[in-house]
């Protein structure tokens, strides 16, 4: 009499397992909004800069708020007074960080 083996079936059920908690194998941003706006202040212990920042199309209202940056030499080039453009990276979770930031010239009155 032949027993079954174990391990295909222990390999079947961590496959479904896996399949059942919804993990795509995917991290990190899902979603990307073009930002333009003014440095208000740097935060050099949280690496957070204050962007007063134009409203941003399909996520928010015009508003001053943190933002975090990932990048150590993008955060070590911004100045309170920067005009700057970015790009604000949103994960699934919601949080946030600033990436592929640009100093510009200031906005023509």
């Amino acid at each position: 009499m032949n027993k079954p083996s174990v391990k295909p079936i222990l390999l079947i059920l961590a496959l479904a397992l896996s399949f059942a908690c919804g993990h795509s194998g995917k991290s990190g941003p899902q979603k990307h909004y073009a930002l333009t706006g003014k440095v208000v202040s740097v935060n050099a212990k949280d690496q957070t800069a204050a962007i007063d920042a134009a409203a941003v199309k399909g996520y928010m209202e015009a508003m001053t708020m943190d933002y975090p940056i990932q990048s150590k030499d993008e955060f070590a080039k911004l100045h309170a007074g920067d005009h700057i453009t970015a790009t604000i990276d949103v994960s699934d979770d919601g949080s946030y960080t600033l990436s592929h930031i640009k100093i510009v010239p200031p906005p023509t009155k």
